[in-house]
């Protein structure tokens, strides 16, 4: 449910998730790129250009799309039988139902993908899942399930096409006007380059080992933890919804973590 009926339960935590990467073990729209798109070479050029700030993630995100040239409907179908869901993904949207801990879905992706590959990995009980997300339509004259007939339709105007930011920004207004009010803690789960615009919004985020958040994060100075699948995002996230660590400490063991990979990976030059 959209803000503010996600307050009217009043949560001790709100889950703000990516999808691609993050909730799946790879990426629907770069799977779509590296097999019926322009292919995975210029798709990586692509990332570590926006990485570095050369071209927006919008601009970027858009010459994917438009090389997939495949119906939407066919499309969906391929998706289905080749992303595989992050294993522990189901235990965690279980324990999240259960101590009613909402889960936003926000993705640079598109809503129709997204609903269609919940449904089909995790069963009906995803069908509620709340997904803010880009849509997808008819190119003019064609429908989508025509060659070439169909296109992104992007969220809002910014370099992002949609910045995710925009949706969690009104939670910690919202208690920031009302300071006496119980304030829920605020979690993100990213892996890449779409996460971007939502990495200073909540109190801690969950950053995905070996992967270009890292990088962000560590540059800019944003509290982080790292996972590497969804039993650990699980464990941490119940830890904090008990009362039994801090988000402080959490982050503090991001960052060692951090450090220790990075002289792993020195150490192994």
């Amino acid at each position: 449910m959209p803000f503010p009926d996600t307050l009217k339960k009043n949560p001790k935590i709100i889950f703000f998730t990516d999808f691609d990467g993050t909730i799946t073990l790879n990426d629907s729209n770069d799977w779509l790129t590296d097999n019926l798109g322009f292919g995975e070479e210029r798709r990586k050029q692509g990332d570590a250009d926006t990485l570095s700030n050369k071209v927006t993630f919008r601009d970027m995100f858009w010459e994917m799309m438009e090389s997939v040239k495949t119906p939407f409907p066919e499309c969906i179908r391929l998706l289905c039988e080749n992303i595989k869901l992050d294993p522990y993904f189901k235990d965690f949207y279980q324990w999240s139902r259960e101590n009613e801990v909402p889960v936003i879905v926000l993705s640079a992706g598109m809503t129709p993908i997204i609903r269609s590959l919940l449904v089909h990995l995790i069963g009906p009980e995803a069908a509620d899942v709340e997904i803010v997300s880009n849509e997808v339509v008819d190119k003019p004259g064609k429908t989508k399930d025509q060659e070439d007939g169909w296109q992104l339709k992007y969220r809002d105007d910014s370099g992002f096409g949609h910045d995710k930011s925009l949706t969690i920004r009104p939670y910690a207004e919202h208690f920031a006007k009302r300071p006496n009010e119980p304030r829920p803690t605020l979690l993100y789960a990213g892996d890449g380059v779409s996460d971007l615009s939502a990495a200073r919004e909540t109190d801690l985020l969950f950053a995905k080992k070996g992967h270009d958040l890292i990088t962000y994060c560590e540059r800019e100075g944003i509290p982080f933890t790292i996972f590497e699948d969804w039993q650990s995002i699980l464990a941490t996230t119940k830890e904090i919804f008990e009362g039994k660590t801090s988000l402080k400490e959490v982050a503090a063991e991001g960052m060692e973590k951090a450090q220790e990979t990075e002289q792993d990976i020195e150490t192994t030059k």
